[in-house]
């Protein structure tokens, strides 16, 4: 009896060992603005691949680019061009989707345009009162993402909102303007406060607020794939030559087929392919 007891619980040892060999985890990290889009693409693949789990985590496109560099994550996530500094032979760039920055106010803001130059000011902190660019006679309160985010190195390299100090590249943003970690906090930010003004990434807008249109063009899927709307970036996932299993390279496969890029359409994006 023992013997046999013995024997059943090796051949349940074998199929669990079994099972978990044939699991596979690719890891996903870097900015959060991609996560958004990446979150769903790694679920419906493993809807059709139950075996391949994705872990997707949203640490900031500067933390994407070291993760794939130093191979902490297969692939890293990065939702602005890469700077000179991050560039090696050895990281692989693959332009998953195209994104728009959508310039939002609160919905009680009765202004619906802005020029990028208007925009440039504000965030420098030159012009600090909406009416002195259209609007009520009301002061702004402007918002803007963390230094890691690829959102503000994108937005801040469109708007020209970079200074030189001693030689080095720094932000021109006002030192006064409120911080948000990720999309969702400055969407929250920018939906309470009716004298508000913030970016984010165009398949995050929603009905809790406004996103203006940039010199008269409104941020559409359409008008970034036209290149008629200037704030616009690519999402770009990196890894590091040679360090992605092969079912790694089988997702980012599917990405860029007609089933990814569909739901790259899907989530308000542009598609490449």
């Amino acid at each position: 009896m023992k013997s046999n007891v013995f024997s059943a619980l090796c051949v349940a040892s074998a199929l669990m060992a079994t099972t978990a060999s044939a699991q596979q985890t690719i890891t996903v990290s870097g900015s959060t603005s991609v996560t958004e889009v990446m979150e769903v693409l790694a679920e419906t693949y493993h809807k059709q691949n139950n075996s391949t789990f994705i872990e997707v985590q949203g640490t900031g496109s500067s933390a994407g680019v070291k993760a794939a560099k130093n191979g902490t994550s297969m692939f890293g996530m990065a939702s602005r061009e890469l700077k000179e500094s991050e560039k090696e032979s050895s990281i692989t760039e693959t332009v998953i989707a195209r994104d728009g920055i959508a310039v939002v106010v609160n919905n009680a803001n009765p202004l619906i345009d802005l020029t990028v130059e208007q925009i440039a000011k504000i965030y420098r902190g030159d012009v600090k009162n909406w009416s002195d660019v259209g609007g009520e006679d009301k002061p702004i309160v402007v918002v803007t993402r963390d230094t890691a985010s690829g959102t503000r190195g994108a937005f801040e390299d469109i708007m020209s909102l970079k200074r030189k100090i001693n030689g080095m590249s720094v932000s021109a943003i006002s030192q006064r303007a409120q911080v948000g970690n990720g999309n969702g906090v400055v969407k929250t930010i920018v939906a309470n406060n009716p004298f508000a003004i913030g970016y984010i990434s165009l398949g995050s807008i929603d009905t809790s607020l406004k996103a203006v249109k940039v010199n008269g063009v409104s941020p559409t899927s359409e008008a970034v794939a036209a290149g008629i709307y200037q704030v616009a970036r690519p999402f770009l996932v990196l890894n590091k030559v040679g360090n992605p299993s092969p079912e790694a390279e089988e997702f980012l496969t599917w990405i860029m087929s007609a089933d990814g890029q569909k739901i790259v359409s899907n989530q308000g994006y542009v598609p490449v392919n």
